[in-house]
């Protein structure tokens, strides 16, 4: 199909996620979906339909797609799941809820169904349903699946600020009590060993290992609240990103251990460390025992999502007004540059 007038007939995006690997992102709209690979940037395919696509999740780069009906006219009910298959331009298969589905999560074996107060895990060979979990109240559909090869599930658990993790392989469930208030953000890595969780107040980012529910290092965004859109390792989960409604992105280094009481001679810690350090004796030590981004950087709007690129050091952010953004990062020297060429991949009339 001819992907340039497909575009041109898309507005109003409803949906933006990137798929497992950050390869390539899907949105939804008030006219069906779009694909786009991120390195290089480039429109893969779409689909126009007679309606809206509220989610639409990839499976890596292939041609199965989770789609669920969203805008003012969904194209499907907004409590179905419909497997489609670009090859064949059609759905090839449907779950049905009796509520709202609010996310989908795939993995080659699984696709993970998240309602308000459930969680539906099914294999994705015959749809048949191999578990379900209950849920506090989750609006927001937050979940995270492991892409890689270790079957590990993680969602919010039954009290507010506490995420139930599922090692299916080992046949393990952690729960852990991350925050203590409501869940914001949620991800795994890559090989599902290790959690980052971020509460609505949105100032502390936690990491866990999922397979003791142990806390092995906390950073801070910021002192002020803020909501947090998004968070993502890296390929080797040395580096974590986060964006905020506060214009901002920030990029933490984790290859090395949690720093608590930096030497005031060691200058590489003071860079890492809360400004507030030298008010110590007014403020509580949680404010400057703190480990800080190693790099922080402005992204021009407040609603937007940012993954790891697949060149080194860099990172892809997703806004809402329809443009795609790229940074280089460089840790040693605390920068990090936006490319002067932006991608505008759809014109959004409602962000």
């Amino acid at each position: 199909m001819n992907l340039s007038n497909c575009k041109e007939k898309h507005q109003n995006l409803l949906f933006a996620n990137f798929n497992q690997d950050y390869s390539c992102f899907a949105c939804g709209t008030e006219k069906g979906f779009l694909i786009f690979s991120c390195d290089p940037f480039k429109e893969r395919f779409g689909r126009v339909f007679d309606g809206g696509v509220g989610i639409v999740e990839m499976l890596f780069r292939c041609n199965i797609l989770a789609i669920v009906g969203g805008g003012k006219k969904p194209k499907y009910t907004p409590n179905q799941v419909m497997i489609w298959d670009d090859y064949q331009n059609k759905c090839i298969a449907k779950l049905e809820f009796k509520s709202e589905v609010k996310a989908v999560k795939l993995r080659r074996d699984r696709i993970v169904v998240v309602l308000e107060n459930k969680v539906y895990v099914y294999n994705f060979s015959d749809l048949q349903l191999v578990h379900q979990l209950e849920t506090t109240n989750n609006p927001k559909g937050i979940c995270a699946v492991c892409p890689g090869t270790a079957n590990v599930l993680a969602c919010p658990g039954l009290k507010p600020g506490y995420v139930h993790v599922e090692l299916y392989d080992h046949k393990q469930t952690q729960i852990i009590p991350a925050h203590e208030s409501a869940l914001s953000q949620i991800a795994l890595n890559k090989n599902g060993t290790r959690l980052a969780t971020a509460s609505e107040k949105g100032t502390l980012i936690r990491i866990f290992d999922t397979a003791t529910g142990e806390k092995i290092k906390e950073v801070r965004r910021g002192t002020n609240r803020a909501e947090i859109y998004s968070i993502a390792f890296n390929n080797d989960s040395t580096a974590l990103c986060v964006s905020s409604d506060k214009n901002t992105g920030h990029i933490f280094d984790l290859s090395s251990p949690n720093v608590t009481t930096p030497s005031p001679t060691d200058e590489s810690n003071q860079n890492r460390q809360s400004s507030f350090s030298f008010m110590g004796d007014l403020l509580p030590t949680k404010y400057f025992k703190s480990e800080w981004s190693a790099v922080q950087f402005q992204i021009p709007e407040s609603r937007s999502i940012c993954a790891f690129g697949s060149s080194q050091n860099s990172i892809n952010v997703i806004c809402a007004s329809g443009i795609c953004y790229k940074y280089t990062y460089d840790f040693s020297k605390g920068e990090c540059k936006r490319d002067d060429n932006p991608h505008q991949f759809m014109e959004n009339e409602e962000s």
